[in-house]
């Protein structure tokens, strides 16, 4: 099943690099899962990332942009749970 995923993101404050360097990697890491990946230009502070219509980073909501591995991790999760991400899952050893 293919997916689709899109990227909101604010104008007005020239967020479209990390928008679309966000889109890049996602691009990479899930190649044949996606059948659409979509910039959308906004205003007011928007950053948001939608998962096949579900919202999965609210920049507003947690207060900082993704990490991209977490934002790999969420998209995963929404759109094909049971994918290995590799690196991007191993969890740093506790200290």
């Amino acid at each position: 099943m293919s997916h689709r995923v899109e990227i909101r993101y604010c104008t007005q404050c020239r967020w479209l690099l990390r928008a679309a360097w966000m889109a890049q990697e996602l691009l990479s890491t899930f190649d044949g899962d996606l059948a659409e990946l979509a910039l959308q230009p906004g205003t007011g502070g928007i950053f948001e990332v939608y998962a096949d219509g579900v919202l999965v980073w609210s920049r507003k909501a947690e207060g900082r942009f993704p990490d991209i591995t977490e934002l790999k991790q969420r998209v995963r999760d929404q759109i094909a749970p049971e994918r290995d991400l590799g690196h991007a899952d191993r969890k740093p050893p506790p200290t």
